[in-house]
């Protein structure tokens, strides 16, 4: 047997490694590449909404204007300064020394991770969660309790306050107060207040995630995030991906001054804890004054596509199907009646009229069923007509089932 043909059970690879399989969403990039498929699957922004000329400008600045721009270089003290400024607009008050850069959202969720969680030990979810974040946690093994975020009702905190009287102390809750993924719903302001108050009471740490925080659709906008409530169990994920672009990579945390330093510590086993060329571009984009109004330009092109999404599904989808009607975020989460199961509609939708959803098993915690009835749909990445087109297929699929 040659090198290149010894299979991955073969080699000598950490148990939790052996386990791995590609993610729904892996799987999805690749379908929705053939030609012809109608995509809702994906949480991509819109890429036609890019800001490119105004990040173009930005990176002709830093590169004629930074001489070690491309150069190894301490952590970017202004971009801290203008990300305590953007939190200030979501209601959080914090300084420079609780703001830690990061590779975007996703590396700050495992860097808090790997700070905050031993091996084997408990972490709390809901029981709908966002994907990616299970695969954070697969390396660690940890035993996943679950609390019920329903689409209609919300979190669960009677089952959460319920856990924690019973003596569980996980190491710390995910969740995400706006524009949840896969739901597509907002917590209401009573129960933000009560979900603080239980974190301070059994001093359990909630990681939040407000990837989509600054994506509000209503008068008055977004409510203020868990981390405005709380300084010291609340530490905030943000990302620049979907206001901005993905490919930027720019994210960042807001924690107890006193973690920073650990944190960077962590980092720099990582990534050698640089502020990269891509940062640089970020903060001139910033400075330059220009995303204010990028970001009333995308709260209304996406507003418009979502009002178009559910103006379809009222149309097109069959009587016994439900759905969520987002004020913030990219998503919209469907409901069939109990007994569905839409990863077997997946197949039939792609197969039989080339339209693409993620099923609601993608989302579900260590295999669990609780979500096989339902799909999520995105609604950022296709303009008005392909969201109606897209929409009218997937009906035709629901109603023959």
């Amino acid at each position: 047997m040659t090198a290149s043909s010894t299979s991955s059970s073969e080699l000598p690879l950490a148990s939790w490694a052996r386990r791995l399989a590609p993610s729904a969403i892996q799987d999805m990039l690749q379908i929705i590449t053939r030609p012809g498929v109608f995509s809702l699957a994906l949480g991509l922004p819109a890429a036609e909404l890019f800001p490119t000329e105004g990040m173009a400008e930005a990176a002709a600045r830093v590169l004629a204007e930074q001489v070690g721009a491309l150069q190894y270089s301490p952590t970017l003290e202004p971009l801290r300064e203008q990300v305590v400024a953007l939190m200030a607009k979501r209601g959080v008050r914090c300084s420079t020394s609780q703001v830690f850069l990061t590779t975007g959202a996703q590396q700050g969720l495992n860097l808090l991770t790997r700070l905050l969680l031993e091996p084997g030990q408990t972490v709390l979810l809901e029981d709908r969660v966002y994907s990616g974040f299970q695969q954070v946690l697969d390396p660690f093994q940890a035993r996943r309790l679950t609390v019920r975020r329903d689409a209609r009702t919300g979190l669960d905190l009677d089952g959460l306050a319920s856990l924690l009287a019973s003596g569980e102390r996980p190491a710390f809750f995910y969740t995400m107060s706006d524009g949840h993924n896969p739901l597509g719903t907002s917590l209401a302001m009573d129960a933000r207040e009560r979900l603080v108050g239980l974190a301070r009471e059994y001093r359990m740490p909630i990681i939040e995630d407000d990837a989509y925080g600054l994506l509000h659709y209503e008068e008055g906008g977004a409510l203020p995030p868990l981390r405005s409530l709380d300084a010291q169990w609340v530490y905030y994920v943000g990302s620049f991906s979907k206001i901005l672009a993905p490919a930027l990579r720019v994210g960042w945390v807001v924690v107890p001054e006193s973690l920073v330093f650990r944190l960077a510590t962590v980092k720099e086993s990582s990534d050698i804890d640089t502020a990269t060329f891509t940062q640089r571009m970020v903060l001139s984009f910033l400075q330059s004054g220009k995303l204010e109004a990028h970001l009333t330009r995308l709260r209304g092109e996406y507003r418009l596509r979502r009002d178009t999404l559910l103006r379809a599904l009222e149309t097109h989808l069959p009587a016994g199907a439900s759905w969520t009607k987002p004020t913030s975020g990219m998503f919209v989460w469907v409901e069939l009646p109990e007994g569905s199961d839409t990863t077997v509609l997946l197949a039939r939708a792609l197969e039989t009229q080339q339209v693409a959803f993620l099923p609601g098993q993608a989302f579900g915690v260590s295999g669990g069923r609780s979500a096989s009835h339902g799909l999520r749909l995105n609604f950022s990445n296709c303009d008005p007509a392909r969201i109606e087109e897209a929409v009218r297929r997937l009906g035709t699929v629901l109603r023959a089932a």
